[in-house]
């Protein structure tokens, strides 16, 4: 009876291993920011803005590190929109807003009102557009079923 028991354990333990490390792995696979991305992008956000402010020069990192953000967080809009890129979305905009570079810098603050109007973000990101000199137009409201 001991035995079967003890192999039932280590059965269900075994079962229960596969199944988390399958999941981690289909997360992986999709192609999601992990939270340790999440923070590393954030923190690079960051101090790229501290530069901005301080009139720092970019450096060749810099431009790279701003660029690979905005790729994984379109990346990560296509698999599926979550409240805390508009954040990130944010500020990466202001830094290409800064850096002179409209078409990304619009590209963000446009991402926002088409998948965060309902954050405080969005009328900032408007307001960002009107000073850039570009019609801004309330996006469509998704009819119930679509």
């Amino acid at each position: 009876m001991m035995k079967k028991l003890l192999l039932l354990f280590l059965l269900l333990t075994l079962v229960g291993v596969i199944f988390s490390i399958e999941t981690v792995e289909a997360k992986k696979s999709k192609g999601g920011i992990s939270e340790e991305e999440m923070t590393t992008m954030s923190t690079n956000v960051d101090n790229l803005t501290k530069k901005m402010y301080a009139n720092g020069l970019f450096s060749p990192q810099d431009n790279e590190n701003l660029i690979d953000i905005k790729i994984k967080l379109d990346n990560q809009m296509l698999i599926a929109p979550d409240l805390s890129l508009a954040p990130l979305y944010f500020k990466v905009g202001v830094l290409y807003k800064s850096r002179d570079m409209k078409n990304e810098a619009i590209d963000c603050f446009q991402t926002i009102l088409e998948n965060f109007a309902d954050t405080a973000l969005a009328p900032k990101a408007a307001a960002q557009l009107k000073a850039m000199g570009v019609e801004v137009k309330a996006p469509e409201k998704k009819q119930e079923g679509e």
